[in-house]
C-alpha cells in the first residue's frame, strides 16, 4: 500500500466525522521535508475555517501515529476549480467535463491528454480528446495525476 492511501485510511474517518468529504492526500517529499496536502470538500464549499478545523484535528492524529518520518508540512485546502480527481467515483462523478490527465508511463507515445470525460468505472476511463474525433480507454491504474480543467 502507497503511503498516501495509508495515511488517507488514517484520516478519512476523522476527517468524515467532522462532516467533510476527503478527496484524497498528496504525499510530495522535497529531500529532508515533505508537504502533505490534504483536499476536504463539502456541499456548501470550503472556508478558512473548515480548512484550520481539519488541520487541527488532523494534526494530533498525525502527531500521534507519526506515518510520515522526518519534517514535513500540512496543508489543508478545498480542491479548487482545477479539482484532483484521485479516484475512480470521481471521474464517474465529473463525466461530461473536460479533464487534463497525465500518465505514469506513455501511451501511445504521450503522457499527457487533455478531452471530455465520456464515461467512467473502477478500471477505465475514457475521454473524448480535443480537437479530435478520437476517444481514448486508458486505465485507471495507469493514470498519475488527473485535474480537472475550469471553464471559464
Amino acid at each position: 500500500m502507497a503511503q498516501s492511501e495509508a495515511i488517507n485510511g488514517l484520516l478519512a474517518p476523522a476527517i468524515e466525522s467532522l462532516g467533510y468529504e476527503l478527496v484524497g492526500i498528496e504525499h510530495l517529499p522535497q529531500g529532508r521535508h515533505s508537504l502533505l496536502r490534504i483536499y476536504i470538500d463539502a456541499e456548501a464549499g470550503i472556508t478558512l475555517e473548515d480548512c484550520e478545523r481539519v488541520s487541527h484535528q488532523v494534526s494530533g492524529i498525525l502527531e500521534v501515529e507519526d506515518p510520515i518520518k522526518g519534517q514535513y508540512t500540512l496543508e489543508v485546502s478545498s480542491p479548487g476549480l482545477d479539482r484532483p480527481l484521485f479516484k475512480p467515483e470521481h471521474y464517474v462523478r465529473f463525466a461530461g467535463k473536460i479533464v487534463q490527465i497525465r500518465l505514469r508511463y506513455p501511451l501511445e507515445g504521450r503522457r499527457k491528454y487533455r478531452g471530455v470525460i465520456e464515461s467512467a468505472d473502477e478500471t477505465t476511463v475514457v475521454i473524448h480528446e480535443e480537437g479530435s474525433d478520437v476517444s481514448r480507454s486508458i486505465p485507471f491504474g495507469d493514470i498519475d495525476k488527473g485535474n480537472l480543467v475550469a471553464e471559464m
